[in-house]
């Protein structure tokens, strides 16, 4: 399978061979679910904590007598029914992390790829490079390509500080290395400008 590979000036150059296994696979969508829920699921800190009663300071002392007052009786100022005390089935720190296979996880990011292809939302680049951290470059760059009302996810064969720092203040546009991509952020950017050296790891690194 073919795709078109553009310049940083949005000229076609020529195109590239795509694995078929990879870019035009059948998309698994619990796959895809389990990866998305995994991966949100490990980015939660699990530390919501509440004092119950016992933790709380003070109420060592009966408030009143307990009778003759024709009040309601009350042991201790630290009750979850007053104003300063305990709370009640009170959140505790724990982990929500989870685990995914390492051929679900394969098998998911095979399957947002090819969504991405076959939605024609997936732009093949020659590689590049800027001699200096400039917004205004990376902003032409995808004037250029024609997708600049797109949330935009760019593909790098490894890490480029100053593609990375020009990209960082425009909405919507975000920089990884393509070893360090995961399904969440595939699905959760309509537009993927993946690099061409880029494309290679891809095929190494999710081949059969």
């Amino acid at each position: 399978m073919l795709a078109d590979v553009y310049t940083k000036d949005g000229k076609q150059t020529g195109q590239i061979e795509l694995k078929d296994d990879i870019f035009a696979a059948k998309p698994n969508e619990h796959a895809m679910y389990q990866a998305v829920v995994t991966y949100l699921a490990n980015k939660r800190q699990g530390n919501a904590k509440t004092k119950l009663r016992s933790e709380v300071s003070g109420g060592g002392k009966k408030p009143w007598r307990q009778k003759g007052r024709g009040t309601a009786r009350a042991g201790s100022s630290r009750s979850p029914l007053w104003v300063g005390g305990g709370t009640i089935h009170d959140p505790k720190p724990h982990k929500f992390s989870l685990k995914l296979s390492k051929k679900v996880k394969k098998l998911a990011k095979i399957s947002a790829l090819s969504v991405r292809f076959e939605e024609k939302n997936l732009v093949i680049v020659e590689d590049f490079t800027f001699d200096e951290i400039k917004t205004k470059q990376m902003e032409e760059v995808i004037r250029n390509l024609k997708i600049e009302k797109e949330k935009l996810l760019i593909l790098l064969p490894e890490k480029n500080d100053n593609i990375y720092l020009s990209s960082r203040n425009i909405p919507n546009v975000s920089v990884f290395p393509v070893d360090k991509i995961s399904t969440y952020e595939i699905l959760n950017h309509k537009k993927l400008v993946v690099f061409k050296k880029a494309v290679d790891i891809i095929h190494n690194t999710l081949s059969n």
